[in-house]
């Protein structure tokens, strides 16, 4: 069993918001980590992007579960990935929730829209039965073999069936045996609130700035009831915004001699642990010379 889900676990019971801010790559989750954050979020969609694709459910299951086993083993806290749909029907369900496990990963969500699936904040989503989606949920949990690993059901169903019928769903997919409820893309604080006040489990909202959800702070939600906070896509935005500001900026200069917003050399070195690695190499190799 993985320390980290207990370690999870026990976040969860607390009743303190975990705040978890969206990694895209290993090297961010480190970042994400060594900023102090009790957990780190893997987007979907912010994987689909680093590949250079649109989060039009266009990743394989294989291709997330090898990206969530590179995150998990870069990093000591607990990680919160992102499994879409399950990737088809109930039985592909028990398969991703197996590979899954074997990432070390310490929760994950999983969502009731058709397969394929897209970006919960794009327009022209649609949801599977209610039913289909208790059969998924219920396939999950007898699929795991730990106990701690969370189990996070995602509905959305707001954008095209409305708020009652969100909530309805949670409730649902909550009595079905999912530890967390994460209804997706309410479209005011008062639809927050009343997420919080209607659905008796632990809950997660989604933060994403410039999205159909007002951007609240991670105290403001716990207040609501909610337990847990993703900000899936700032960290890959900034990164974005980065980027190309340098290549910009040596476009236009020929040179980076003058472009100051990068962290130095030796501060790259440490979000990686090259200091471990040196004290490795001294350790096994010098000692054979």
């Amino acid at each position: 069993m993985d320390q980290r889900r207990k370690q999870f676990r026990k976040l969860l019971d607390k009743g303190r918001i975990i705040t978890a801010p969206g990694a895209f790559d290993a090297l961010s989750a480190r970042i994400i980590e060594q900023a102090g954050f009790p957990a780190v979020y893997l987007t979907g969609g912010g994987l689909s992007r680093s590949w250079g694709f649109p989060d039009l459910g266009l990743m394989t299951m294989m291709e997330n579960a090898a990206f969530i086993a590179r995150v998990c083993d870069s990093v000591e806290i607990p990680v919160i990935a992102d499994a879409d749909t399950g990737y088809g029907n109930a039985l592909n369900v028990v398969r991703t929730v197996r590979e899954y496990e074997r990432t070390g990963v310490a929760a994950f969500h999983l969502e009731d829209q058709v397969t394929p699936k897209r970006c919960g904040h794009y327009e022209g989503k649609s949801v599977v039965s209610e039913n289909e989606m208790i059969r998924k949920i219920q396939a999950a949990v007898d699929a795991r073999r730990d106990p701690n690993l969370s189990i996070i059901a995602r509905t959305d169903a707001r954008a095209g069936l409305g708020l009652d019928e969100a909530i309805e769903r949670g409730k649902a997919y909550a009595r079905a045996g999912a530890d967390v409820i994460f209804i997706e893309a309410p479209e005011s604080v008062e639809e927050l609130r009343r997420i919080g006040k209607e659905i008796d489990a632990p809950l997660l909202a989604n933060m994403v700035k410039g999205s159909r959800t007002p951007l609240l702070p991670a105290d403001e939600l716990e207040g609501m009831g909610y337990r847990i906070a993703i900000f899936p896509n700032e960290a890959h935005r900034a990164a974005i915004w980065a980027v190309r500001a340098c290549v910009q900026h040596l476009r236009d200069k020929g040179t980076t001699a003058d472009f100051e917003n990068m962290v130095d050399f030796a501060s790259r070195e440490k979000i990686v642990g090259k200091a471990r690695w040196q004290a490795m190499e001294e350790k096994y190799l010098q000692a054979e010379e």
